[in-house]
């Protein structure tokens, strides 16, 4: 029951600012550390020749620490009488249900106010610089991210929780940092950073197509959302996102919220062109109301994903036996 309860604790909770802010009582949040971790390894290694080799002994170095943390946590925690509660807590910290929906709302509520208002909200969640975005992109950007971390930040560390319990999520938290660190096509990072974007696309290859699923499920639930477009728009759009796994829990949303997402856009002032994905004959103008309506589909992904998290949990209960487990 510690995969339930530990959604349910990032959902109702979150990331307490008290716990996590500067202060010199304050505890740094279990990222900061793997990032902390990574930045080290990279300072040290990323130089002279035979880079793919020294990017893989750093990938090493970073998530089979990460591994053995969570396993030495998790075996605490299990000695312990209701070792389960602060294991389920612990877990919770690394799933981003709660500030995910939290950054994007500020998106929608500051592009509500004005266009440099929403820009400095999506700062936060995108990579690209927000000063090329006009409104509807600031908006598209937004949603993109939603949908794009709703796999990588929710339904990928539940289900490595679920394969491998908390060295699993550990150990695929370290893999996404390494990636979102080390994986740009840059001089500094194109050979270094080449084996962490790699086993970051393997790691997320089964949750980004559950993300889709969920979000599918969520459509068919929803009376604003078109389920059957949503179905198409997977099916066609999926594999055209430059990303291996973005595409599928993206072209999903886009869908099934009428949308056009990806697109032409600029990267550094330069004009990278990339084919829409989402419903067809879906809008590619964008605005706040559009990101309203993408939370509202993030919630319902909420219930459905919840109600997995327990599907899931019974049926290792009766496969174990003990079918009255939960009480």
């Amino acid at each position: 029951m510690i995969l339930p309860l530990a959604f349910l604790i990032d959902w109702i909770i979150g990331d307490p600012a008290w716990l996590y802010q500067r202060r010199r009582w304050s505890l740094p949040h279990p990222i900061v550390l793997i990032g902390r971790l990574a930045a080290w390894v990279e300072k040290r290694l990323n130089h002279g020749t035979a880079k793919v080799f020294r990017g893989s002994v750093g990938w090493f170095l970073v998530v089979g620490p990460a591994f053995g943390v969570g396993w030495l946590i998790q075996t605490l925690c299990l000695a312990l009488p209701f070792g389960f509660l602060p294991l389920a807590l612990i877990a919770s910290a690394f799933l981003a249900f709660n500030s995910l929906a939290l950054f994007v709302g500020k998106v929608a509520t500051g592009l509500a106010e004005g266009i440099e208002t929403g820009r400095a909200a999506v700062s936060h969640i995108v990579g690209r610089d927000p000063d090329d975005l006009d409104g509807s992109g600031v908006a598209r950007a937004s949603i993109e991210s939603l949908a794009e971390n709703f796999s990588d930040g929710v339904i990928a560390p539940l289900f490595w929780f679920a394969v491998g319990g908390l060295p699993g999520l550990v150990a695929y938290k370290a893999i996404n940092t390494l990636d979102s660190m080390w994986g740009y096509r840059s001089a500094r990072f194109e050979h270094f950073g080449k084996v962490s974007a790699r086993l970051d696309d393997v790691a997320n290859w089964i949750p980004a197509r559950l993300s889709a699923g969920i979000l599918l499920i969520a459509c068919m639930l929803s009376r604003r959302a078109r389920a059957a477009e949503a179905v198409q728009a997977v099916i066609r759009d999926a594999n055209k996102h430059n990303s291996p796994n973005a595409g599928w829990p993206e072209s999903a949303m886009a869908g099934g919220l009428g949308l056009l997402l990806a697109g032409p856009r600029q990267y550094d002032g330069t004009l990278v062109d990339a084919p829409y994905i989402g419903a067809r004959d879906g809008r590619a103008d964008l605005n706040a109301d559009d990101i309203q309506h993408a939370l509202q589909l993030y919630r319902i992904c909420g219930f459905v994903t919840l109600a997995l998290c327990f599907g899931v949990a019974m049926l290792q209960g009766a496969l174990r036996g003990d079918f009255f487990f939960f009480l």
